[in-house]
């Protein structure tokens, strides 16, 4: 905005800069992936995935006993074994991460 012929660039945006047409269609160097190695990641054991099956398996159950068999609501049932399955998600979680702090 110009007050009195005077360039104010608070409220003035910068101008862009002009595009070369020989780089118009280069990505700029910010943008163009690292050619850094990157390590794969560590492959989930066999016991991890039956472990996590298991507790899958025992909260189905656990929804369905507290629905059929204490006659509860399906929704109250549902949210107690949601709240059950994030819990242990979270222990697990913190296990996890104190388990890689302390590798060297």
């Amino acid at each position: 905005m110009t007050v009195d012929g005077e360039v104010r660039p608070e409220t003035d945006p910068p101008a862009a800069p002009p595009v070369d047409p020989s780089t118009a269609g280069t990505l700029p160097p910010a943008a163009v992936p690292s050619t850094d190695p990157v390590t794969p990641p560590e492959p989930v054991s066999l016991v991890t995935v039956l472990a996590y099956a298991t507790v899958a398996v025992l909260l189905a159950i656990w929804v369905l006993f507290g629905w059929l068999v204490q006659q509860q609501g399906f929704v109250e049932s549902l949210g107690e074994g949601l709240g059950a399955a994030f819990t242990l998600l979270l222990i697990v979680s913190v296990i996890g991460t104190v388990r890689r702090n302390r590798r060297p």
